[in-house]
C-alpha cells in the first residue's frame, strides 16, 4: 500500500501551484484508499447486507463519500448543478443514526456496484478538474471555495474509519483479507499491569483561532480554558486482558455497574462481551477487518462508551477508589505533558496512527508519551464529556449539520485518533463525538479525579435555530397570529372534505406547522434542508419540550422553552416524522401526498422552478399544493437566472404569481379565493422585529390524463 503522509493538509504556503499539486496528490490518494477498503467485501451480498440494523449497507458508504464532493461543490458555488441528482439525493445523509435518518430498506432501490464505481470515476474527474481550474490564493480561508475541497477530502478520511468499523461487523463469511489492510504483528504477551500514575494539574486551553494553518471542522474553532487540579490516570489504555476481568466477573449481567441508559442499550443489544470479541473453541478471538485472530491480551479493548463506563464502575468497586473516564480537558492535559507536537510537524508517526503499523491496534505499552502510553493513537479514547460549542463557535455554511445536531448531550467526545486515522483526525484540536452506544475503533483509559465533569446546558443558542424556535413557539406579537399555525390552518381549511391521509411540510423549520397539520392528518412528514432546525422538531416529538435562548439586547439573552402542550399539540407527536432533505432534489419516496405545504421556502431555494416542476409527481390528483412567500428574492440565495418572478419580461412586469401560474398551470389549478395575504412577525431582539406580508396560494392537482 502506498504510504500516505499522516500530516493534515496545511492551509498556508508560499507557492499556489505547489499547494494545488499537494492537494491533488492527497485527494487521489484518499479517494483510492477509500475505494480499496471495500475490497474486503467478498461477494455481491456483502454490499447490500446491513452490518447492523441502525446503519445503511456498505453500498451507501461507497457512494456517500463521492456524492459529498458534488453536493458540497454545488453549495459552495464551484459547480452549477448536480452530476447525477438521483444518486446525490440517495447517498446524501447517513453519517449518524439521527432520528431523522431514513433507514427503511423499502425506501431504497440501491444501485448496482458497477454503477456506483462508474459514478465515482466521474466524480474523480470532476474533482481533479476543479483542483486544476479553481483560482487559488494562500492561505486558504474559512470562506474560500477551496474549503469545500478540503472538507470533502477530510470527510472521506472520516468515512474510511466508518466503513472499516462496519466491515468488522459484517459476518466473517461476507469478507476477505486485503493485503493493503493487513493487521500489525499479533503480540501474544499477557496484558501489562496498569497502575495509576500521578498527573500534575495545570491550565489547559482548547480551540483553534481563525488563522490556524491547519484545516478544522467548525467545532474546533473558538476557545475553552480550564484550570485542572492534580489527578491520576491509568498508565495504559485498558487492554483486552484487563477488560476480560470485567467479562469473567459477569459484568454484562449486573445492572449495578451500568448507567440507566447503558443498561437499556445492553438489554436491547443482548450484549455479553465486547462486540469485536468472538467466542471460539479455544477461547476468545478478535475480529479484525478481514479475519479473526486469537484475542491479543495486550491490545486495547474496543468498546462503546456504555461498556467503558460500566467497567469503570466495576473497577472502582474492585480497587475501592472512584474511577471514571477522563474529561476532554484531562485528556488534553495528558497530551500537553507528552511533549508531542501537532501532527503536521511529524516526520514519522510517534504512535499507531494512519496505518503506520498495520490495520489493527498494537500493544498498549508500545508507544510511551510522557507519563502515559498512547496519549494519541492506537484506538480513539472515550471521554466523559458530551460535545459542546466553544466560545466563538460558528457553523460553517457549507456543512451546517456536521456538529450542531450533536449538541444534544447524547454524543460524547472521542479523542486521540485510531490506527486508521488520517488528516484532521490526527490533530490535537480534533473533536469528534458519537452516540454513546456507537462503536468506533475506540477504547479508553480511566482516571481518579476530583475535577468536575462539566455538562454545558443544552439551551439552543445557534442564532438561526433559536430564531426559528421563537418564530414557531414564541408568543404572538402585535395581535398577529403565529405564522406557522396560521399557514397550517389555512391549508387544512382549503383541504376541506378532501382526503387527508398524508402531508409533506417542506421547509418545516422548527416543526410548528407540521405538528399543527397533524391535528387532522395522520401521517405528516416535516422536511427541511437544515438538520440544525430539524432536530428541534425531533426533540419536541421525543420529549415534548425544547429549550432555546433568545437575544434580549447585545450579549444579554434569556432562556425559553418550546412546549407542545402550551400550544395544544402534545397529543399529535406520533403522527409526525422529521427528515432532512433537499426540497429541490427530493428522494423518490416523498410522493402521493394529499397536501404539500411550502411556507416561506420558495424564495430560499436555489432552484424554485425545479421544485415546482417536481410537485406534479409529489401531489396526488385532487391533492393540494399550498405555497406562501414574501417573494424576497436575493441573488446570493437564488441565482438571478432561477428567479420565477420579480422582474421585467418582454418589457412587461412579471410577478412571482405570474411565474407560479407559468410553472404550475399545466398540472394544477389555483383555487378560488387565492391569492390571499398572511402576515408574519419574527422577533430578533426584545425591541427589534421583522414584519412581512406573505402571499398564499392554494393549487389543486388536476386529474391525470
Amino acid at each position: 500500500m502506498e504510504r500516505l503522509r499522516i500530516q493534515p493538509l496545511r492551509l498556508d504556503g508560499a507557492d499556489e501551484e505547489a499547494k494545488r499539486e499537494e492537494i491533488r496528490h492527497v485527494f487521489h490518494a484518499t479517494f483510492a484508499l477509500d475505494e480499496r477498503i471495500f475490497d474486503h467485501l467478498a461477494d455481491e451480498r456483502s454490499w447490500y447486507e446491513k452490518p447492523i440494523a441502525l446503519r445503511h449497507p456498505l453500498i451507501f458508504y461507497f457512494g456517500h463519500t463521492a456524492t459529498f464532493y458534488i453536493n458540497k461543490f454545488v453549495v459552495a458555488g464551484i459547480l452549477p448543478g448536480h452530476l447525477e441528482a438521483r444518486l446525490e439525493s440517495m447517498f446524501a445523509v447517513g453519517v449518524d443514526e439521527m432520528s431523522w435518518d431514513d433507514l427503511d430498506d423499502s425506501h431504497y432501490d440501491w444501485p448496482a456496484v458497477a454503477d456506483v464505481r462508474a459514478y465515482r470515476a466521474r466524480v474523480r474527474e470532476v474533482v481533479d478538474r476543479v483542483i486544476s481550474d479553481l483560482p487559488l490564493t494562500l492561505p486558504i480561508r474559512w470562506d474560500s471555495p477551496w474549503w469545500a475541497v478540503l472538507m470533502a477530502i477530510e470527510h472521506e478520511n472520516i468515512h474510511l474509519e466508518t466503513s472499516s468499523v462496519l466491515i468488522r461487523q459484517l459476518p466473517l463469511a461476507r469478507v476477505r483479507p486485503v493485503p493493503d489492510f493487513a493487521p500489525g504483528p499479533v503480540d501474544r504477551r499477557p496484558a501489562p499491569p496498569n497502575p495509576l500514575v500521578s498527573i500534575p494539574g495545570g491550565p489547559v486551553q482548547l480551540g483553534k483561532s481563525r488563522d490556524d494553518p491547519r484545516y478544522g471542522w467548525d467545532n474546533e474553532y473558538g476557545v475553552h480554558r480550564e484550570a485542572l487540579a492534580d489527578f491520576s490516570a491509568s498508565r495504559h489504555l485498558v487492554s483486552n486482558g484487563e477488560f476480560r476481568g470485567f467479562v469473567d466477573a459477569g459484568g454484562y449481567s449486573e445492572p449495578a455497574w451500568w448507567s440507566e441508559e447503558g443498561w437499556r442499550w445492553r438489554s436491547f443489544a443482548e450484549a455479553k462481551h465486547p462486540t469485536f470479541w468472538v467466542p471460539g473453541r479455544g477461547g476468545w478471538n478478535l475480529r479484525l477487518l478481514g479475519e479473526e485472530q486469537p484475542l491479543p491480551e495486550s491490545w486495547p479493548v474496543e468498546v462503546n462508551e456504555h461498556e467503558a463506563e460500566a467497567f469503570c464502575a466495576w473497577k472502582s468497586a474492585e480497587v475501592g477508589q472512584p474511577l471514571r473516564l477522563p474529561t476532554e480537558d484531562e485528556w488534553r492535559r495528558l497530551l500537553d505533558l507528552s511533549g508531542l507536537p501537532d501532527s503536521d510537524q511529524w516526520e514519522e508517526a510517534p504512535a499507531q496512527l494512519g496505518l503506520a503499523h498495520g490495520a489493527s491496534p498494537c500493544p498498549v505499552d508500545q508507544f510511551r508519551h510522557g507519563p502515559v502510553y498512547d496519549a494519541v493513537g492506537n484506538v480513539w479514547q472515550w471521554t466523559a464529556t458530551p460535545i459542546y460549542p466553544f466560545d466563538g463557535f460558528q457553523v460553517h455554511p457549507y456543512y451546517d449539520d456536521f456538529t450542531v445536531p450533536t449538541f444534544d448531550q447524547q454524543h460524547n467526545l472521542i479523542k486521540g485518533g485510531s490506527f486508521i486515522s488520517l488528516g484532521n483526525e490526527t490533530q490535537r484540536e480534533a473533536r469528534y463525538a458519537f452516540r454513546r452506544h456507537f462503536f468506533q475503533h475506540a477504547g479508553f483509559r480511566y482516571v481518579a479525579s476530583d475535577n468536575l465533569v462539566s455538562v454545558v446546558p443544552a439551551y439552543e443558542s445557534d442564532p438561526g435555530v433559536a430564531q426559528a424556535c421563537a418564530l414557531d413557539y414564541g408568543p404572538d406579537y402585535f395581535e398577529i397570529p403565529n405564522y406557522r399555525e396560521a399557514m397550517a390552518r389555512l391549508a387544512l381549511a382549503a383541504l376541506g372534505s378532501r382526503p387527508a391521509r398524508r402531508a409533506l411540510d417542506v421547509g418545516c423549520g422548527a416543526g410548528r406547522s407540521s405538528f399543527a397539520l397533524a391535528r387532522h392528518i395522520s401521517d405528516v412528514t416535516g422536511l427541511d434542508l437544515s438538520a440544525r432546525v430539524i432536530r428541534v422538531g425531533t426533540g419536541l416529538k421525543e420529549r415534548g419540550r425544547y429549550p432555546y435562548a433568545v437575544i434580549e439586547e447585545g450579549e444579554l439573552e434569556s432562556h425559553r422553552w418550546a412546549d407542545l402542550a402550551e400550544v395544544g399539540l402534545a397529543a399529535v407527536g406520533d403522527r409526525v416524522q422529521f427528515v432532512q432533505g433537499d426540497p429541490t432534489n427530493l428522494k423518490p419516496q416523498y410522493r402521493d401526498y394529499d397536501l404539500v405545504l411550502a411556507a416561506s421556502v420558495l424564495d430560499r431555494l436555489r432552484d424554485p422552478g425545479g421544485f415546482l416542476a417536481a410537485m406534479a409527481e409529489r401531489v396526488r390528483p385532487g391533492g393540494l399544493l399550498v405555497i406562501s412567500s414574501a417573494y424576497a428574492w436575493q441573488e446570493d440565495v437564488t441565482p438571478r437566472a432561477h428567479w420565477i418572478g420579480g422582474f421585467k419580461k418582454d418589457g412587461e412586469t412579471f410577478t412571482t404569481l405570474d411565474g407560479l401560474h407559468e410553472a404550475l398551470d399545466q398540472h394544477f389549478q389555483l383555487l378560488p379565493g387565492f391569492p390571499c395575504e398572511v402576515p408574519l412577525v419574527a422577533r430578533q431582539t426584545a425591541r427589534t422585529f421583522l414584519h412581512a406580508i406573505a402571499q398564499a396560494t392554494v393549487w389543486e392537482r388536476r386529474a391525470k390524463g
